[in-house]
């Protein structure tokens, strides 16, 4: 077949490529050119995973655990799932509510495979992770993008929300912890929502996995909110392995939820990928129910290094940056700089700015723009101080020298 006569399915055209994952492979890149970069692009921890759960991985293979398993994943590690969200979070699921995926990215689109159809539309709150709206569109639905308050931890602007309210929506999208902004949802803003997804019937889709990663105050549960104040919302919660344990490249995650709708995803999730690894859930029974203090320490280790790059971002002249309340991100706004001149060139936007900062001082970021929100750049608090010192005086000596 030659390319004349190729044509792709139309829904490959409907998406866009993930550009933080194209951000790395420029880093990548450059490192093998021998260039010393700054990588504030990473959306995992730096820290290996704990010895223990890697030893588990190791004895599964060595006791010959490398064949398939049930689809929705091992009774094993369902049954640790449905005892962790009991003792961390105050919820109630059986191993049947409970589906194992290849990551927690597997989970949130089976989710909207199984809940959105063809015309319906999602609420997409934004700064949002770059997946969100595609996700959606690959279910054949339309995000419905609604502001968010950056002086009030990028929770929902209730009024844009209500403006934008049709018949058509059907689902709401939900990152507490978030990626790309860090920001943490109060009690308040949450109950609001789950009461208008009561009123208006829709399903909540709760993107978890930095639940573990709260710096100032307790994490709640959406669903554990749902419960003590007996809403009555239907919610669907996924969460990962991958931030909490450093497990990014084992690739386990989960979802929670209504039988019938795990049910469905499972059918979906059976025709695509079958289980997620053998290998990997072994190590996640271990991960859930072994040592705790490792994930305590890599916390404790992300807190300080985000109070550092907040300051020192804030001690750029014409940057702010609200101080985020968990995940490994912040988000500063760099605005003031846009228009300004490098080499002649005019840079509009923050995907000019990033590309300006790392072919300038080597540092590589994500423009803010791929998350829907111009002017602001996502810098990852996963690398050591020195780093992070270093990286943003680069960052500093690139902005004086715009014109």
């Amino acid at each position: 077949m030659t390319p004349q006569t190729l044509k792709l399915a139309s829904r490959v055209a409907r998406i866009k490529p993930s550009f933080t994952l194209e951000m790395a492979t420029k880093a990548a890149e450059m490192r093998s050119q021998g260039i010393d970069v700054i990588n504030f692009s990473v959306g995992e921890p730096d820290f290996n995973t704990p010895e223990h759960i890697i030893s588990a991985g190791k004895a599964a293979m060595d006791g010959g655990f490398t064949k398939y398993t049930a689809g929705s994943g091992m009774i094993e590690l369902r049954q640790a799932i449905c005892e962790k969200l009991k003792q961390e979070n105050g919820l109630e699921y059986t191993p049947p509510e409970i589906l194992v995926s290849n990551g927690e990215k597997q989970s949130l689109y089976n989710a909207c495979q199984v809940l959105f159809h063809k015309g319906d539309e999602v609420i997409i709150f934004v700064p949002y992770w770059v997946s969100f709206p595609e996700f959606v569109r690959l279910a054949d639905a339309e995000p419905v993008l609604i502001d968010t308050l950056p002086d009030k931890q990028f929770e929902a602007d209730f009024n844009d929300l209500e403006k934008k309210i049709t018949p058509a929506i059907k689902g709401v999208i939900i990152n507490s912890p978030s990626n790309p902004t860090g920001g943490v949802w109060g009690v308040e803003a949450l109950i609001r929502l789950l009461k208008m997804a009561v009123q208006h019937d829709w399903t909540v889709i709760s993107d978890e996995c930095y639940e573990r990663l709260v710096f100032d105050g307790e994490f709640i549960s959406i669903e554990k909110l749902n419960r003590d104040h007996n809403i009555g919302a239907r919610v669907v919660t996924c969460l990962s392995l991958s931030k909490t344990y450093a497990m990014t490249g084992w690739r386990i995650g989960y979802a929670a939820g209504n039988e019938i709708i795990i049910k469905a995803m499972s059918k979906i999730q059976g025709q695509s990928t079958s289980c997620a690894n053998s290998i990997g859930q072994r190590a996640g029974i271990v991960a859930l129910t072994g040592d705790q203090q490792p994930v305590e320490d890599m916390r404790l280790q992300f807190r300080e290094r985000r109070d550092l790059m907040v300051k020192l971002l804030k001690d750029i002249p014409g940057v702010s940056c609200a101080t985020p309340g968990g995940a490994f991100y912040t988000f500063p706004n760099f605005s003031e700089y846009i228009g300004k001149k490098a080499n002649g060139k005019v840079i509009q936007d923050s995907f000019d700015m990033s590309e300006y900062i790392l072919t300038s001082e080597a540092v590589v970021t994500v423009p803010g723009d791929g998350f829907g929100a111009p002017g602001h750049i996502r810098f990852s608090c996963a690398t050591d101080k020195e780093t992070i010192k270093r990286g943003l005086s680069k960052v500093t000596h690139a902005l004086e020298k715009l014109i």
